[in-house]
């Protein structure tokens, strides 16, 4: 039986989110697994940016777009590695949505990076991953940047 039956892999596809994919394809046992994609779109973001209704959903369509593609080919990879697939693209505070999404799917594991694409945007709204390993009630396995 799975130690890990299902692993919540949240990412923004940055490098340190591509960096765990290799420790979830380490976790994988051979018992029936799922990996769940989950990518947040930071409505917080999408609220400094834009005033206009009409420009901030087309500018949440084409985030979307882009995430799909993205999401895509990890689940070509994951379906490769002898993984179950699922996905979802959600927009809210991602690390409440990381929560909510730990508790609605039940999962047995988060599998993340330490940090986004941005430093400095997470040193303004918070460490996502910090947050998510203080209110997690699963374990969690943080990734780091790799070393240059």
């Amino acid at each position: 039986m799975a130690m890990f039956k299902k692993i919540l892999y949240p990412t923004d596809f940055s490098d340190v989110a591509q960096e765990a994919i290799k420790y979830i394809d380490q976790l994988r046992d051979g018992a029936r697994q799922w990996v769940f994609i989950l990518h947040a779109i930071d409505s917080r973001v999408l609220d400094l940016l834009i005033y206009n209704p009409i420009i901030s959903m087309e500018i949440e369509k084409n985030l979307r777009e882009d995430a799909q593609s993205s999401m895509d080919s990890l689940r070509v990879h994951f379906e490769e590695t002898g993984f179950e697939v699922e996905t979802s693209i959600e927009v809210g505070i991602p690390a409440s949505v990381i929560l909510r999404t730990e508790e609605a799917e039940d999962v047995s594991i988060i599998a993340m990076g330490s940090h986004g694409k941005s430093n400095v945007r997470e040193m303004i709204l918070g460490s996502v991953s910090e947050e998510v390993i203080h209110s997690s009630r699963k374990p969690v396995l943080i990734v780091k940047r790799p070393s240059r």
